[in-house]
């Protein structure tokens, strides 16, 4: 007889959170986004003011390592329990320490070679931070109240870029601070701006992990003993990246879904700044005021697109409960597409605001309806590791942006950014179609599926007990 177990889905005596509960325990993706935000808009300038002109392959440096550190810290945290400080919260701080560190060294680099380190680290102690987070959400809510649980974390991640993607061209007009700088040197603006991200996102990290409690094991026993027996940096790396292997149907059919739409977001954030300036103010020389005007206001379109995220976010559970997830998702997704593509036909750079409009709306399904359809077809045991593993998907696509995108801009479009943009643009079309082939478990207007629910089915692949706390 097949061993029963019970996956994510299937925890139904889980109690349902308050308002203030799921603002607290999502409060620290204010922080995150604030150190991702800066991240993505300003890299890629600092990559071209000291002197960097492959910038696609300078990204690199920070995916490659992704791939290592996002599955063994959700294969860890899976394995930590503390009774003061719980499962995920020791891994948000530790990423928090580190990332704030990074934010405050990061504008203060002096060489190409050292921005791309610090990228890396930037980048991978930012995702120490950010990959419990989305566990969290698996293991203390309620399948009902997931999509609010990443709607909320989404709200979040909208206002914490708003305010982080505009900080630049704030501290220029509102504040006189100089956005120019000479050769090889880093404006005041953007130093100033990642100097209050630093802080920002250490004191938005500890605000969830004061504030929010986590469930303690079912079994403490067998918790301990599943620890022993799989303990180990190696056998973690070796575990880790086995899962790609033995991934459940709907995380199957989601990984080529979250490829596509990555891979667009990617040429995005780094290709947008190139695109706009040359584009749209006609320069390509990096100590000039109007290049640096242009590069401000890409931060500030990327301000916008993620204040449309926090707002759109708090209308998709309504949307997904009058059709589906896989229909918000997919509508959502070819909005950003045409938002991207836009772009393209442009000149008065006050209309690409519209443009991050469809940006924006994707994004906000991005960050919260692939996890809530994913969550519910994992056990329950393996929530952070699984989604580590789904991870692979963000950055697969972020090292095949780095090896083809800048091939592609060279030598296909002739150096014209533009043409990354609109082909990222497609990208994002393709990935919202290919989303109506996803099995939603926890969508009850799909019937039953047999194989997704047969005792053999990868999502039946430990025997996991329920809290009868919860």
């Amino acid at each position: 007889m097949a061993t029963s177990v019970v996956t994510a889905s299937s925890t139904r005596e889980k109690p349902r959170l308050s308002f203030w509960q799921i603002w607290n325990m999502s409060f620290g993706f204010l922080g995150i986004q604030f150190g991702f935000a800066l991240q993505n808009a300003n890299v890629s300038r600092i990559f071209e003011t000291l002197g960097g002109t492959e910038i696609a392959l300078y990204w690199l440096a920070a995916p490659l390592t992704g791939l290592l550190v996002q599955p063994i810290i959700g294969y860890m945290s899976d394995r930590t329990w503390s009774p003061r400080w719980g499962r995920r919260r020791p891994f948000f701080l530790i990423g928090a320490i580190l990332a704030s560190f990074a934010l405050l060294v990061m504008p203060n680099v002096t060489a190409l070679w050292m921005a791309v380190g610090m990228l890396w680290i930037m980048d991978s102690s930012i995702n120490i931070s950010m990959e419990p987070f989305r566990a969290l959400v698996g293991d203390l809510l309620p399948s009902e109240q997931r999509t609010t649980g990443f709607a909320a974390q989404t709200f979040f991640i909208g206002v914490g870029a708003v305010v982080a993607s505009s900080l630049p061209w704030m501290f220029t007009n509102l504040f006189d601070i100089s956005n120019t700088a000479p050769a090889g040197q880093i404006p005041l603006s953007v130093k100033y701006s990642f100097y209050i991200g630093g802080f920002v996102f250490f004191l938005a990290v500890l605000w969830t992990v004061l504030r929010t409690r986590e469930y303690p094991p079912a079994n403490m026993e067998e918790f301990e003993e599943e620890k022993r027996r799989t303990a180990g940096f190696f056998n973690g790396v070796r575990e880790s990246f086995a899962g790609i292997f033995h991934m459940p149907k709907t995380m199957r059919q989601l990984a080529l879904v979250q490829f596509f739409s990555w891979l667009a977001l990617f040429s995005m954030w780094i290709y947008t700044t190139p695109a706009v300036t040359s584009h749209i103010y006609h320069t390509s020389d990096a100590t000039s005021k109007i290049y640096n005007e242009g590069a401000d206001w890409v931060g500030i379109c990327f301000a916008v697109y993620n204040g449309i995220s926090a707002i759109a976010a708090l209308l998709l559970p309504a949307i997904a409960k009058a059709t589906s997830r896989r229909f918000t998702h997919m509508l959502c997704l070819v909005a950003g597409g045409l938002g991207l593509i836009s772009i393209y036909f442009i000149q008065d750079p006050k209309m690409l605001l519209l443009s991050m409009v469809g940006v924006g709306i994707a994004w906000a399904s991005i960050l919260s309806v692939p996890y809530a359809m994913l969550a519910g077809a994992l056990p329950a045991n393996k929530m952070g590791y699984y989604m580590g593993v789904f991870n692979f998907f963000i950055v697969i696509p972020q090292v095949v942006a780095g090896l083809i995108l800048g091939f592609f801009t060279k030598n296909v479009f002739g150096g014209e950014s533009i043409y990354t943009l609109i082909l990222g643009g497609c990208s994002m079309i393709i990935s919202g179609l290919l989303t109506l082939i996803v099995h939603d478990a926890d969508d009850i207007r799909l019937p039953a599926d047999p194989v997704a629910l047969a005792p053999e089915s990868p999502a039946y692949d430990a025997p996991v007990q329920t809290d009868p706390r919860l």
